[in-house]
């Protein structure tokens, strides 16, 4: 019997994994470079904390958790989401005093209809900027992912803005939407009409009934005046930040505890089922709702599976600076001496362990994604190394004090 990955999962191995290793490398970075403290969670928590933080009448809640009961008979889902997760622990922790910025990356499961850039395990990057209710931590967090996207090489990418404004005003946008909504109901499709009543802003999101909604009143056209300034303010923002975006007044993104601002990172080269790369929002609410102390927040998660699919194909990145191939099986020794001593001044290097054939050795730095071979053979004796380019063929002698420096240039 052979076995399979599970269904809507796949394997990434050496050396398509180097990609993946980029873009963690590339994300934490720039998260250390804007402040943003590293958060780990558990991949699993209780149901509850979905059921309630991300709403009941979501999607994600509805359809698509992995939940089981433990052999203590608790309700265990395995996380769709970060966010939860993340306020779960600060309310854990005591809850926050002053501003908190923290990032996290990891799996997170849904279980949907596998497709191109949607799976049922998924790996997302999300930041979040928790304490602070100005307008400049919506700027910053919406910055933060363009910012990504664009160090990733990711091409054409449009940021996607929308408000739906406090509790309030959705309440008074409700009642308009729902009375909208009852006078086109011969043409919404069925799950339109069960979530008219329970939750009508998710009707929005339904691309089914995107001809219906598209005269639907917006929740920008509802906003109260406190809402409508921090729009203007986030907009002013991302202005001056030099990033362009676009309105579009039926965005509510996907969960119910989001307040305000919402956005979406579209690269417009991507044709997809799902064409968001990531996207994120304020969501103010949410610690109450988990039983913490209020306390404003806003955050993003990006799909790393979308986001690798929307830059395409790019120059493969070495995974090894060098493979050492040894020419002479006598100078074995002094090979591995040579290995030990680049990895420990930090170079990326690797050796075939047994005996191979010199041609045996190349193509296996071939597969291993070496940038340069440096072969040890006779020349050795003369303080000496063969070092080539495997990307051009190009080779020349290399004194063995200046390998290091010859390899880093």
């Amino acid at each position: 019997m052979t076995y399979r990955a599970p269904k809507g999962t796949y394997d990434v191995l050496p050396p398509d994994s180097a990609a993946w290793v980029e873009a963690e490398r590339v994300f934490l970075n720039l998260a250390e470079r804007y402040g943003y403290g590293l958060v780990l969670t558990p991949m699993f928590e209780a149901t509850e904390l979905f059921s309630r933080g991300v709403g009941e009448d979501t999607e994600v809640v509805e359809k698509q958790m992995y939940t089981f009961t433990d052999k203590g008979g608790r309700s265990l889902t395995l996380r769709p989401e970060a966010t939860a997760s993340v306020v779960r622990a600060l309310i854990q922790a005591g809850g926050v005093v002053g501003t908190f910025k923290g990032s996290c990356w990891g799996p997170m499961f849904r279980y949907e209809r596998p497709q191109k850039g949607r799976t049922r395990q998924f790996l997302q990057a999300d930041i979040e900027y928790i304490g602070e209710p100005a307008p400049g931590a919506d700027i910053e967090v919406i910055e933060f992912g363009y910012r990504y996207l664009q160090e990733l090489g990711v091409p054409n990418v449009e940021v996607q803005l929308n408000s739906i404004g406090d509790a309030a005003d959705r309440s008074a946008y409700r009642e308009k939407l729902t009375a909208y909504l009852e006078s086109r109901r011969e043409e919404l499709s069925a799950d339109a009409l069960r979530r008219m009543y329970e939750n009508p802003l998710r009707v929005l999101d339904s691309k089914i009934d995107a001809a219906v909604v598209a005269d639907a009143p917006t929740p920008t056209d509802h906003l109260s005046a406190e809402a409508a300034e921090h729009f203007a303010a986030v907009r002013m923002g991302l202005d001056a930040a030099g990033i362009a975006y676009r309105i579009v007044p039926t965005l509510v993104r996907g969960l119910d505890y989001y307040n305000r601002t919402v956005w979406e990172y579209v690269p417009l080269d991507f044709d997809a089922a799902q064409s968001s790369v990531g996207g994120g929002g304020r969501y103010d609410p949410l610690f109450e709702r988990l039983g913490g102390k209020p306390t404003p927040a806003v955050g993003l998660a990006m799909g790393l599976d979308r986001i690798l699919l929307a830059r395409g194909r790019t120059t493969p990145v070495a995974s090894l600076d060098a493979f050492v191939v040894v020419a002479d099986p006598d100078r074995r020794s002094a090979a591995t001496g040579l290995v030990r001593r680049l990895r420990d001044e930090g170079l990326r290097i690797d050796v075939v362990a047994g005996d191979r054939s010199v041609k045996a050795q190349f193509k296996a730095a071939d597969r291993a994604g070496a940038a340069h071979a440096l072969v040890v053979g006779e020349e050795w004796d003369e303080g000496r190394v063969t070092a080539r380019d495997l990307a051009t063929g190009e080779q020349l002698q290399v004194a063995l004090e200046e390998i290091e420096t010859w390899l880093r240039r």
